[in-house]
């Protein structure tokens, strides 16, 4: 403690306490109100995040179903076109063998050709 020049008994530091509790009692509202807006502020926040949520679910498990369809069809197509590409070989081959069935009567034509002059005709 210390005297003041006007005889004052001085607590220490800073002598006018009464400012202090004012300035720390401000301080407090001011936190307490801020701290309310930032509430009221987030729970707006959190209310419109849940309209948006359910506005964009019904597109959203739309566009998923579309999406799963998209998928089936994909592997459906895919299926097709190894079962298509199987049919094909087999379809080459199956031609090859008449090609060479073709050419094997058309040489049997050609080698009886002078047999059909003793043959009636139709």
């Amino acid at each position: 403690m210390t005297i003041g020049s006007e005889g004052r008994i001085s607590a220490g530091w800073y002598d006018r306490p009464r400012m202090v509790l004012l300035a720390f009692l401000f301080a407090l509202v001011v936190s307490l109100a801020a701290l309310g807006y930032a509430v009221v502020r987030g729970i707006g926040l959190f209310r419109q995040a849940k309209r948006t949520g359910r506005a964009v679910s019904g597109p959203l498990e739309s566009f998923e179903a579309k999406t799963a369809e998209v998928d089936r069809h994909l592997d459906a197509f895919e299926r097709s076109s190894k079962e298509l590409e199987a049919a094909l070989a087999r379809l080459q081959r199956s031609r090859a063998q008449l090609q060479v069935l073709l050419d094997s009567v058309e040489r049997a034509k050609a080698r009886l050709h002078w047999l059909r002059v003793f043959l009636p005709a139709r």
